[in-house]
């Protein structure tokens, strides 16, 4: 069970897209994704991590995130035949 302080620091908010499995793995992964950038620009901010790091570490999330979309396969048409 999540209990209340973890719903504090790491909330979710409800999905209310297509429910299919692809869609809420990658719902989760943006919440987590959109988490994760807002503590670097907290950090970048608060001058704990130069603007240098901040990016580089927001790109490297960047690159996790269209790298799961693209493992997911959202957003394509799965009865699209890519030979026309």
């Amino acid at each position: 069970m999540v209990s209340s302080k973890d719903n504090f620091i790491y909330p979710r908010g409800h999905y209310y897209g297509q429910i299919k499995p692809e869609n809420l793995v990658f719902n989760s992964n943006l919440q987590e994704f959109a988490q994760r950038v807002s503590y670097i620009c907290s950090l970048e901010t608060a001058g704990k991590i130069s603007p240098e790091d901040a990016y580089e570490r927001v790109r490297e999330l960047w690159k996790t995130l269209k790298r799961s979309k693209q493992e997911l396969r959202i957003g394509e048409d799965p009865f699209k035949n890519s030979d026309q």
